[in-house]
Formats: C-alpha cells, structure tokens, sequence
C-alpha cells in the first residue's frame, strides 16, 4: 500500500484530525474572523526533491484561503551545526525565498527555531551570526514581537535562550504586552517549542524550561489567552490546560523529509505523526480550531 492510500485508510485526510474540545468543533451559524495556516518545521534543504515537495504543500494550504501564515521556525534545514559553512547556510536560504515567492500577497509571521541561526561565522561581529541576521532574512520586526488583527493579538516568542526559555526581557515585554491590552482582546502565541503537551515526553529536545512561569502568567490572563501554538518536535499534539490550548502542529518536513525510521509508523511520518500544516479558525468571542492536515508529498 503506498503512503497516499494509507493516509486516505486510515482517515488522516479528513475533518477528523481538527483537535480540540469537542465544544469547538462546530459553529454553523457563525463564521471564523480569521482563517490562519500554521506550518512549522519546513527544514529546507537540497534533496530528496525537499524544495518541489515544499511548493506543492503551499500550494495545498493556499486551497484553504488562509488570511494570513504563521511560521513557526527552523525554516530552514540546520544552520546551526558547527560545520555549516557560509555559502551552505545561504544556500538554505535562498531555497526558502525561492520556496516562498509564490505567497506574494501574504503575510508570514515569522518566529525563530533553533536550527535558523549561523553560529559558525568567524565572529559576532559578522554580520550573518546568529539570531538578527534570522529576523532579517524572515523579515520580521524582532526576534519576538506581537501584532493586532481584528480583535485578535498575536505574540510571537523565541525560546532560543537559556535552556529553553524567555530572558528577562523579553519576559518582562510579554507581561506589559498582555497587561495593556483591552477588554474582548483575545490572544494567540507562538513559540517554535512547546510550552505545555506530551510531545516533550517523547521526543528529544524538549519544550520551555519556563512553562509554570508562563503557565502563571496566562493564568493571570486566563480571560484572554487561548492557544498557544509550537512546533520542534514534529509530532502532533494537542492539550488543553486552564481552558488554554497548546497545539504542537507536527511539521511541514515530516522526518526532515527523509523516508523515517524503525519508529516511523509510515514512510515520512516522525514516530506516529505524519507530515502536514494546520489550519486555525479564530471567532470573535474568542472560541478558536485547530485542524492538523497531513501531506503525501
């Protein structure tokens, strides 16, 4: 049976991989506010035909008629190792530009995974090191920033701190950004790490060392936080803690598309977790779904 015929089998292509409550599951009568992809994980790469795949999963999400992308990280393959050179961590770049030239017309918003930055320039003084040279190539206003659509706030965060966390300052950011914030606002977060879920659990790397600080602060804010979204591990998961969801959206690439592993439960597939994207909707009284949609690419 090829992977195609196994994902359709087993019912992986349908409605019934929306997550969430099953209160969130239906709203007839009224219509979504925003409509948003969420892809993660695209590890882009030469190889394996990474970069046509990629084309045709956006072209599949762009079937949804998403308002608006939201990117969670490691865009790119693995810049990150100590051997990568110059001309390699470019190369990945200009795979992702080329990838994403046909979402003109759409905002991506972008976060930072751990695998985006080049630490292996020959100082912190060049220009391509690190993290700002990531904000500059994803085009986003900082490493971490929030925005307003309709009456929708999004954060995004960068966990690529020690162990896995916010420094002090962007903390203390997070915490004015939700305090000023008016009554009916609801709020979304992304992180490129889970911050609630199972998924720590069961793969490596784990999520956000700092999960009961923030668990205390949108507990704080419990009136406005609804989803929070992550990515890293790719495998899919969705949990739901204080009436707050935290949805970790598998990813683009699957097994960094390659064919898997003795632990792959079908070819691409991360453990149980196939590729794919999801797809959020977002109400105006704050109710919001998350549908997670495999790939066969």
């Amino acid at each position: 049976m090829n992977r195609r015929s196994w994902i359709r089998n087993t019912g992986l292509l349908t409605a019934a991989s929306i997550t969430g409550p099953a209160t969130n599951a239906g709203h007839v009568a009224d219509k979504p506010v925003l409509k948003i992809a969420h892809i993660t994980d695209v590890h882009i790469r030469e190889g394996d035909d990474a970069p046509n795949r990629f084309k045709k999963c956006l072209a599949d999400v762009l079937k949804h008629k998403p308002d608006f992308f939201l990117n969670g990280g490691d865009s790119i393959h693995a810049a990150d190792y100590k051997d990568v050179t110059r001309d390699t961590m470019l190369g990945y770049w200009k795979l992702w530009d080329e990838c994403t030239a046909n979402l003109k017309g759409y905002e991506i918003h972008s976060c930072i995974g751990n695998h985006d930055p080049w630490w292996a320039a020959p100082s912190k003084e060049d220009e391509m090191y690190g993290k700002n040279y990531v904000v500059k190539r994803l085009k986003t206003p900082g490493r971490y920033y929030s925005f307003t659509k309709k009456n929708w706030h999004f954060v995004i965060l960068d966990g690529n701190n020690e162990h896995v966390s916010l420094d002090d300052e962007q903390y203390q950011w997070l915490e004015a950004d939700l305090a000023k914030l008016a009554p009916e606002t609801f709020v979304l977060l992304m992180s490129h790490y889970p911050i609630l879920g199972a998924t720590p659990m069961l793969a490596g790397g784990g999520g956000h060392s700092d999960y009961k600080k923030l668990k205390n602060l949108f507990y704080k804010h419990r009136d406005k936080v609804r989803i929070c979204l992550s990515g890293h591990q790719h495998l899919q998961d969705h949990t739901e803690y204080n009436g707050i969801q935290y949805c970790c959206n598998g990813a683009m690439s699957g097994f960094w598309w390659g064919k898997g592993d003795a632990e792959s439960a079908a070819p691409n597939y991360y453990q149980e977790t196939p590729p794919g994207f999801a797809m959020l909707e977002l109400y105006a009284d704050g109710k919001v779904t998350n549908a997670y949609y495999p790939h066969a690419y």
